[in-house]
């Protein structure tokens, strides 16, 4: 089912690598991004009611060689910690450094190092490379709340809401995630709610077309109107899901925050219980700005969860820790490039290890 807003706690382990998992919803046609998806080829599995697909990202080997290429710049200097050969203050003093300079936070810095001593403690250990393999535990277990499955049919449609920055990557991830969901034989309607700049119409009616779904568009029109036009078409063609777009902006515009949150009453209006999901998208190369973006929109809105974009080639990627310390909405996906492929689900486990292995 859905993830509600209040409810965040930790996902389930994904399936194993080896066999694509979705979580499919018991009562409509499903078409959920699946969590994992090892082989370039769709797999579909049917069940009663159910029709499960998943889409065609690269394997997911290569996705992590991508993943650990951008998490290099930050991961490289937590690594240069454990190249010594003793466990003492000094190491756990630069182990501090360098999670403060990742943009960790000091609240998740402050966490991971007390976890990590009574790791080490506890194991035993005596070597620097097996403390690294201790750290890469404890970030795991912090990360894992933020780890959760993107599901849809429960409602028809499914209808999410996108909100964000200029700059963010908003438009460009709701084209990739419609790519995914068309690929899974889901029926995607998308919102052109951006009103104000005509780019942002044009730009999602290009991925609009590439990707054959439809789109609800009005230049110079009121945002609200759009959204309620959009869910209301939606809910007469049998659209699984509605993507609403909207203007970038940031969370000190306050008479534009006000909007947001009257785009996400109006929606209520046209389908009771919507939005389903509210989706922030942030730059993950903004470090602590991302998470003081995350308390601001989730203050306003409530969010269900996160798209972290632009983690290729950062070295702020241990905001991801600060956001789970200190904000722990749900993270769906992250991205590391333009390509399609370049925007997959987020696993915990893969991203520690890609981080700090």
């Amino acid at each position: 089912m859905a993830v509600p807003t209040s409810a965040r706690t930790p996902a389930p382990t994904p399936a194993s690598a080896s066999t694509p998992a979705i979580v499919p919803s018991p009562a409509a046609i499903a078409a959920p991004v699946p969590v994992k998806a090892p082989t370039p080829s769709p797999a579909v599995v049917a069940a009663p009611a159910v029709v499960e697909a998943a889409p065609e990202p690269a394997p997911r080997k290569s996705w992590m060689d991508k993943l650990r290429q951008g998490l290099r710049k930050t991961g490289s200097s937590i690594a240069q910690v454990f190249t010594g050969t003793q466990i003492d203050d000094a190491l756990y003093e630069e182990l501090e450094a360098a999670l403060l300079m990742a943009d960790a936070g000091v609240k998740a810095t402050e966490f991971l190092l007390d976890d990590l001593k009574r790791r080490v403690k506890e194991a035993k250990a005596t070597d620097p490379a097996a403390v690294r393999h201790l750290l890469v535990e404890a970030l795991t277990e912090l990360l894992q709340p933020l780890q959760r499955q993107l599901v849809i049919g429960e409602h028809t449609p499914t209808v999410m809401m996108v909100v964000g920055v200029n700059g963010a990557g908003k438009t460009t991830s709701i084209g990739k995630l419609t790519r995914h969901l068309a690929d899974a034989e889901a029926n995607v309607l998308l919102a052109a709610a951006d009103t104000f700049r005509a780019a942002a119409r044009e730009q999602l009616s290009v991925w609009a077309d590439r990707n054959r779904v439809q789109i609800v568009s009005q230049e110079g029109g009121d945002p609200s109107a759009v959204t309620f036009d959009a869910v209301v078409a939606g809910k007469a063609r049998g659209s699984d899901v509605v993507i609403a777009d909207t203007a970038g902006r940031l969370p000190t515009q306050l008479h534009l925050m006000e909007e947001l949150k009257k785009i996400k009453r109006v929606i209520g209006k046209a389908q009771d219980g919507a939005p389903h999901e509210v989706l922030l998208v942030v730059d993950g190369n903004t470090g602590q700005n991302a998470l003081t973006q995350v308390k601001a929109f989730d203050d306003a809105l409530g969010l269900t969860a996160l798209i972290v974009t632009k983690l290729d080639g950062t070295a702020k990627g241990g905001v991801l820790a600060a956001i789970a310390r200190e904000r722990p909405v749900p993270v769906y996906f992250i991205g590391v490039g333009e390509k399609l492929e370049d925007l997959q689900t987020f696993d915990a486990r893969e991203f520690a290890q890609a981080l700090l292995e």
